[in-house]
């Protein structure tokens, strides 16, 4: 008797045990992320110190250039969780351009934020987030594209402030949110405040944004062709206060998977600007471009190899031919290398 009791008292202290490892397993600290680097060459431009790109790219910088090292350390609990993704590197910098605002390390701080789960169809989060606008994100991974649009890269990148996200069905989605002023990450610096809303549909959203300095509507989606072809498209209008210009621009994504190791996609995007909104870099009043962006994806395990064609066509002189005059078009070729870990 005595016996049995020991082997169940045993037996007993080893499935509490295996509980409590388990439940310390699921509260474990995730890390994840990604490193890039690539090579980039203008066609028909100078690759000396007069090297030039679009003003949309992140991949601005001539020769072998370095892109970011993203690290993500996540929880992701029942009710309750957070996400500090820091970024190094010249693409992170892009992308954080308006910190540090107070803190010495503010510009490595991509998002920063808590979430609560109050239901299965309702999550508040508080901090610093990505934008929620657009078809492009700041990390390489999940764009087809290494380069970024105009669209993109004239949009907002990150809002800091409180969202709801409501999942009214399995189909139908809203967002609401209140943030500091667009790109003020650390803190409200100016005491205004910006509201967004965005509906989702099937993976189609309807996003729109109220900053006191301007007011943006944008549209993301896509669709499954066949089981080899995706449709991306993204869509936006912005306008200035004060009728002091803005921006609309249209683009889409093409994309083919070949194999399951090589995909090839097109990026063909019309941008405008309304009097001299700067994004292009005409100096010019009401100038357009057209980008059209060719990438292949090819995958290795975890490691991805993207090589890229891109055109640019502005309605104006933007760039400058290899004589150094004036110039409306510009062909670049880059090669870049992502792994995501």
């Amino acid at each position: 008797m005595k016996r049995l009791f020991t082997l169940t008292l045993l037996l007993t202290t080893l499935v509490f045990n295996a509980q409590e490892t388990e439940e310390k397993e699921e509260k474990k600290l995730s890390i994840s992320g990604s490193i890039d680097a690539y090579y980039r060459a203008n066609l028909t431009a100078p690759n000396d110190e007069n090297a030039i790109a679009p003003g949309s790219s992140f991949a601005n910088l001539p020769g072998f250039a370095l892109g970011m090292a993203n690290v993500i350390a996540s929880y992701e609990g029942e009710k309750v969780g957070f996400v500090a993704d820091l970024v190094f590197g010249p693409r992170g910098t892009d992308a954080i351009f308006a910190s540090p605002m107070y803190s010495a390390t503010g510009n490595i701080v991509n998002q920063l934020y808590a979430y609560w789960n109050v239901s299965e169809s309702v999550t508040l989060t508080l901090g610093n987030f990505n934008t929620f606008l657009g078809y492009e994100v700041i990390s390489p991974v999940p764009n087809f594209n290494y380069s970024t649009s105009y669209l993109f890269s004239y949009g907002p990148f990150s809002h800091t402030g409180l969202k709801a996200d409501f999942a009214l069905s399995d189909d139908v989605s809203l967002m609401l949110g209140v943030f500091n002023d667009t790109d003020l990450t650390e803190f409200n610096a100016t005491g205004d405040y910006a509201v967004g809303a965005q509906l989702g549909f099937s993976g189609q959203f309807l996003n729109v944004l109220y900053d006191p300095s301007f007011f943006e509507i944008d549209f993301t989606g896509g669709f499954d062709l066949t089981d080899d072809f995706f449709l991306g498209i993204n869509a936006a209008y912005l306008s200035l206060e004060d009728d002091a210009g803005g921006f609309l621009g249209a683009a889409i994504y093409p994309q083919y998977t070949v194999s399951d190791a090589f995909a090839i996609g097109l990026r063909g995007e019309y941008f405008a600007e309304d009097k001299e909104f700067g994004a292009i870099g005409t100096g010019v009043e009401d100038s357009s471009v057209f980008a059209a962006t060719l990438t292949g994806s090819y995958t290795i395990d975890d490691l991805i190899i993207k090589p890229e064609i891109r055109l640019d066509s502005a309605s104006d002189d933007a760039f400058i031919d290899n004589d150094l005059a004036a110039t409306k078009s510009l062909a670049s070729f880059l090669v870049a290398a992502i792994y995501k870990f």
